[in-house]
């Protein structure tokens, strides 16, 4: 990893990682406080529809969208295209191994950024080597926990709310990379 950084370091690239995930309307059931006597109940309906996360961190930030459904090679593609185009300038892409990543569509759309965007494998079975698996786990341990929403607009407007409040607050990026066994 360390050549990587001095690599990226030398031809001025952004290194950013990027990761996927998801949420649904059913809740992350976590610990609370109540009063003696009065357990706390989280009450949902059974007919949940999956949002899926993609988010890209960089060292001073993040970036992220939101998909319905499973996130699929297009929709990495697309992200891979509004990063290049909001940073304006070559990327160092690190990421897991996951089938999406390894497409052919990916790899010809990275291709044909002629050498702008360089991509990066992580180890096999390491996620503790990717900070934007510590921004879910806060998100889904922290931000969006015992959350009920009435209905999937709401799921999606609450976890928007909470990825552009963790964009704002410096210390959970920061926190992400600490956690992160890189350096």
């Amino acid at each position: 990893m360390a050549g990587s950084k001095k690599n990226a370091a030398r031809q001025e690239r952004l290194i950013i990682f990027i990761d996927e995930s998801g949420v649904s309307e059913r809740p992350t059931r976590v610990k609370t406080w109540a009063l003696r006597g009065h357990t706390p109940r989280v009450q949902f309906h059974f007919n949940w529809h999956q949002l899926s996360l993609i988010a890209g961190m960089h060292f001073s930030g993040l970036c992220f969208r939101l998909h319905e459904g499973a996130i699929a090679k297009e929709e990495v593609v697309e992200f891979l295209k509004a990063l290049h185009a909001h940073f304006r300038r070559p990327l160092l892409i690190i990421w897991d191994n996951s089938r999406p990543h390894r497409s052919v569509l990916v790899r010809d759309y990275v291709a044909s950024t002629a050498g702008q965007i360089q991509i990066h494998f992580l180890p096999g079975y390491a996620p503790e080597l990717n900070p934007v698996e510590f921004l879910w786990s806060w998100l889904k341990r922290h931000a969006l926990a015992n959350f009920c929403p009435d209905s999937f607009a709401e799921l999606q407007s609450t976890a928007r709310g909470k990825l552009k409040s963790a964009q704002r607050r410096n210390a959970i990026v920061a926190a992400c990379w600490q956690q992160a066994e890189l350096f």
